[in-house]
């Protein structure tokens, strides 16, 4: 094992650097996935070179922190370059309060995270062939699949507490094992995760439902404490009783829906997480055995979640709306238009997001994924929208502005009130969406509401 096969970007800056006298080696995950055949999305070089070095030999570098990397822009990558570095004292467990730059990768790869992670490849520049450096043994944690911190591992998670929950997130993505003493010192360190920003606490989450199975990285959250002091709202779960799989408790519902929506629509993390989070709201409604409004308690929980932990507003109404509607019960007696009614509640665009989480759910409690006639509703829901019948205000005949040029009324509430009934006529018989007989039935409700006392 002496070679690495590296993007043509990532080798000119290697060999940039080399041929200007400083070391440099491609380090971290890239060196990490690259020995496990897996996709590498981000490349990182260390090197011996000062940040004003690095600046000098790529003039296109930004080099905006104060830890010693430069964004180097090379054949449409953007290679963080960073100068060999110790750490010192961290008192926030977050960020160094000091760094100080150094010649030696040994010391640079002695203060990362884990030993999967302090792998190096590359070359002094006097040197005439790349090589691998591996000072922790992390290439035998490879193989024996194991996530080890470097060092003592309660150290390292005291001087950043983001490492617990990444080394939760590597276990999962790697479908790697916690080495014990490792997992004892997360135990112990639990609560310092609170150190962790709520941004940093989402972005972590958003990669631990991508795992597979995504369930994986919320059991280690779960067996160490983390999950208390990270996501209190999902730990609030456990324990709690579900008449469903015999031995699961809601938050075993919740993890089996979680890897059921993976299963079932694998490229969709919205339906992951919106699986993971969809019986939020039980804990705080649970009175004699039941849950009684939980679907709308856990769209507003779930709400408050995703906004503390800086989830975009788009993504957070469509999770919501989902947990919102997920209690839904369709019966083979629905006409049509109480199918096109529950396709407008939902959302046209939000209406097979549903049935897929539904389906996740089913399994989660111990059912067929299509148990509740899901495929009969999903087979005339396309059967209605085969046909494009109007469902919102906007596919109206009719638009407000011409009920207040028509009839002559002012914009405003009585406006509204029109288009809704309008809107609620047209779904119930489609053929009624004629400007013509809109505006009729406009003019006749407008006229007794007029007279109305």
């Amino acid at each position: 094992m002496t070679d690495l096969t590296v993007p043509g970007g990532v080798r000119t800056v290697l060999e940039t650097l080399w041929s200007n006298g400083h070391a440099a080696y491609v380090v971290g995950g890239a060196v990490r996935d690259s020995l496990l055949g897996r996709t590498v999305n981000d490349w990182d070089v260390a090197t011996s070179a000062r940040p004003e070095e690095i600046a000098q030999v790529f003039p296109a570098g930004r080099y905006e922190n104060r830890f010693g990397t430069v964004t180097v822009p090379v054949d449409g990558l953007d290679v963080q370059t960073t100068t060999f570095r110790r750490d010192h004292l961290y008192r926030d467990h977050r960020r160094p309060d000091d760094v100080t730059f150094t010649d030696s990768l040994e010391e640079d790869l002695a203060r990362r995270d884990f030993t999967v992670n302090a792998i190096a490849w590359g070359r002094e520049a006097s040197a005439q062939t790349a090589h691998f450096v591996d000072p922790t043994n992390g290439t035998a944690d490879l193989q024996a699949r194991l996530v080890r911190a470097v060092g003592d591992p309660a150290t390292r998670f005291d001087e950043d507490a983001l490492r617990l929950l990444r080394a939760a997130r590597f276990a999962a993505q790697l479908d790697f094992d916690i080495e014990p003493r490792t997992l004892e010192a997360m135990r112990g360190s639990a609560e310092t995760v609170r150190w962790v920003s709520q941004e940093r606490i989402g972005a972590e989450l958003r990669r631990m439902i991508a795992a597979d199975p995504p369930s994986a990285a919320f059991v280690v959250l779960a067996q160490t404490g983390l999950l208390e002091h990270a996501l209190p709202e999902l730990a609030a779960q456990r324990g709690i009783a579900q008449d469903k799989i015999p031995g699961h408790d809601l938050w075993m519902h919740s993890l089996t829906a979680l890897d059921a929506a993976a299963a079932i629509d694998p490229g969709n993390q919205m339906l992951r997480l919106t699986a993971l989070l969809h019986d939020i709201g039980k804990p705080t409604t649970y009175a004699n055995g039941h849950f009684v409004g939980h679907d709308t308690e856990g769209a507003k929980l779930a709400e408050a979640l995703l906004a503390r932990l800086a989830f975009p507003r788009r993504e957070i109404e469509l999770i919501t709306a989902l947990i919102g509607q997920h209690m839904f019960n369709y019966e083979s007696r629905w006409s049509g238009a109480a199918v096109r009614r529950f396709v407008r509640r939902v959302g046209r665009d939000r209406v097979d997001d549903l049935l897929k989480l539904r389906a996740a759910d089913n399994v989660g409690s111990g059912l067929a994924p299509n148990a509740g006639k899901l495929d009969e509703l999903r087979r005339r829901i396309d059967d209605e929208l085969r046909s494009n019948p109007p469902l919102s205000l906007s596919d109206l005949a009719l638009r407000g502005d011409d009920l207040v040029t028509e009839l002559n009324i002012k914009p405003g509430p009585v406006v509204g009130r029109l288009l809704e009934r309008l809107m609620s006529l047209v779904i119930a018989d489609p053929n009624q969406n004629r400007r013509d007989i809109l505006l009729a039935h406009a003019t006749d409700w407008l006229a007794r509401e007029t007279k109305a006392p």
